[in-house]
């Protein structure tokens, strides 16, 4: 039988409990552990490239010929160290820059301290993670968990905003050694007054099956604030998006204020209490939603069909749904497009 048709079960400070939501009527409790992040400590090494998109667009790539905007995930557990080999393939400098993460000023990324690429050149950026911990002088630092995302800071201008505007950005991932990993991974990108840099109104759409697991990532770059939300799902306004357990004090929402250069994630069970659908995600600034920045996230039935929901809708379906598979290593997962684990 498809794991879908089961009750789904949720970290909670370390204990599985069974949710009490059957997912459909046949479900029946089962003891289905998460699949969880590992231990950190690996020294990691990729390959990334600057590349010209159509339409005078630019986007980052695992292989020559395949950027994407965004551009593809970069995922990791604290402790973990990354090596990435950046090829600029551009006619003018690019960079790579990282929020979130421990680098050198030799891995800034900027033109202020010569961390940058010239065209057809080369450069080894190095980035690295920690656990959380305690400082000599007995304050404690935070980890490195979290969402994050890298982008250019050269293009256009020494602070990369036409790199930026064009499409150079995509997202990080930063896990904790247990944290509980999704089924699929989006990523969903407001820049100025686009999502993911597509035309008003098209939007990627996102798949999923009833009872999956699923993770946005959730960027904001431009001139302007936005506010996320997704229709008929909700998250905790903490780092993994989950509560830890029933005493845990953070606020559950469905819509985060987000301004240029924020980012934050969180993970669903598709269709949690409301089933299956077509349910919007949007910037609830109204001018802003009017103006097509709108995409829809399409949670099916186990046997396939959306109720309510008609294929040809305005902008267009775009989404892709990713199953299982190995955790924790760097991946790929442009607009649209799932990372699969």
């Amino acid at each position: 039988m498809d794991r879908r048709s089961f009750n789904r079960r949720v970290l909670l400070g370390g204990a599985t409990v069974a949710t009490s939501l059957s997912l459909a009527p046949e479900a029946v409790s089962v003891d289905a552990p998460e699949r969880t992040a590992p231990p950190g400590g690996v020294v990691r090494h990729l390959k990334l490239y600057a590349e010209k998109l159509p339409d005078g667009q630019l986007g980052y790539g695992f292989e020559k010929g395949k950027a994407s905007i965004p551009g593809p995930l970069i995922e990791v557990t604290e402790g973990d160290t990354l090596h990435i080999e950046f090829e600029n393939t551009l006619d003018v400098a690019a960079s790579l820059h990282v929020h979130g993460l421990d680098y050198e000023t030799s891995s800034d990324g900027t033109t202020l301290n010569r961390s940058h690429v010239e065209p057809g050149g080369t450069r080894t950026y190095t980035w690295r993670t920690h656990a959380p911990g305690r400082r000599a002088d007995g304050t404690w630092r935070a980890g490195s968990a979290g969402y994050w995302h890298y982008h250019d800071h050269v293009v256009g201008t020494e602070h990369g905003t036409g790199g930026i505007r064009k499409g150079l950005y995509g997202p990080v991932i930063v896990r904790r050694k247990g944290d509980v990993l999704p089924d699929a991974t989006h990523t969903i990108v407001f820049n100025d007054m686009t999502i993911n840099n597509r035309p008003a109104h098209t939007g990627p759409d996102f798949e999923a099956t009833v009872g999956d697991r699923v993770e946005f990532v959730v960027l904001t770059h431009g001139e302007y604030y936005h506010t996320f939300h997704m229709h008929g799902h909700r998250w905790a306004d903490n780092r993994t998006g989950m509560l830890t357990g029933p005493d845990d004090p953070s606020q559950v929402i469905d819509n985060k204020i987000v301004g240029p250069a924020d980012s934050f994630g969180f993970q669903v069970i598709a269709g949690e209490g409301v089933g299956a659908g077509a349910w919007m995600y949007h910037c609830h600034v109204q001018s802003h939603s009017d103006m097509g920045m709108v995409g829809l996230f399409l949670v099916k039935k186990p046997d396939g069909t959306i109720p309510g929901y008609e294929p040809h809708h305005p902008h267009g379906s775009h989404g892709t749904t990713g199953k299982s598979g190995t955790p924790a290593t760097p991946g790929a997962a442009g607009g649209g497009v799932t990372h699969e684990h």
